[in-house]
């Protein structure tokens, strides 16, 4: 009715996103997923399993998909190797997480368990030879991760709560429980429970 009074024409219905599934599903142009594949790459680094899934989820033909994906391994675009080191070594700058954590998220974008080994192993022998010695590079991160977030759990009143509160927060990041007590109990050190408390049992309760 708007349309028809003010003598303009209506506007063209948008095609519904199964309707654009289905244009894609007919594109024979290799450019075009190409283009699309770089449209998703501009954002962040993907894994090729990604990249892939990106591109049939969008409805792109298995074929078309493979010799894109093909194109992109091939001059360097894709690289699970590089995109696992980057991965980790983000992680560990601005959000660490424990060594359980990194090898899940790796693991659901598609990373190889051989090479997520390989990265992971690297970064136990980095640590190592960077001089982080013998808490290395799960406590580090885990010290590192605690440190960002240590104000609100000082707030707590209750020296145990703090204790209990740090060892949930390394918890729920990946780390392990060994690196989660000893890594609370040096950071409120002032007001640590005596050592038989199992910390273990009460954060999770």
């Amino acid at each position: 009715m708007a349309g028809e009074r003010s003598g303009r024409p209506p506007r063209p219905r948008k095609p519904t996103p199964a309707e654009r599934r289905e244009q894609r599903s007919k594109a024979d142009d290799p450019s075009e997923v190409l283009d699309a594949a770089a449209r998703f790459l501009e954002a962040r680094p993907r894994s090729e399993d990604e990249v892939r899934r990106k591109l049939l989820h969008l409805g792109y033909r298995p074929e078309m998909v493979a010799g894109a994906v093909g194109k992109l391994l091939a001059v360097g675009y894709l690289d699970d190797e590089a995109f696992a080191r980057a991965w980790v070594e983000s992680r560990d700058r601005a959000t660490p997480r424990g060594e359980h954590a990194l090898r899940r998220e790796l693991g659901q974008k598609g990373v190889d368990g051989a090479l997520i080994d390989e990265v992971l192993g690297d970064r136990r022998d980095e640590a190592i030879t960077g001089g982080i010695g013998a808490t290395g590079p799960e406590e580090a991160a885990a010290e590192r991760l605690l440190a960002k977030r240590l104000g609100p759990i000082l707030r707590e009143a209750d020296p145990r709560r703090r204790l209990q509160r740090a060892y949930a927060l390394l918890a729920r990041n990946g780390f392990s429980p060994d690196v989660c007590s000893a890594v609370a109990r040096r950071a409120l050190a002032p007001s640590v429970e005596p050592a038989g408390e199992d910390l273990d049992a009460e954060a999770g309760g």
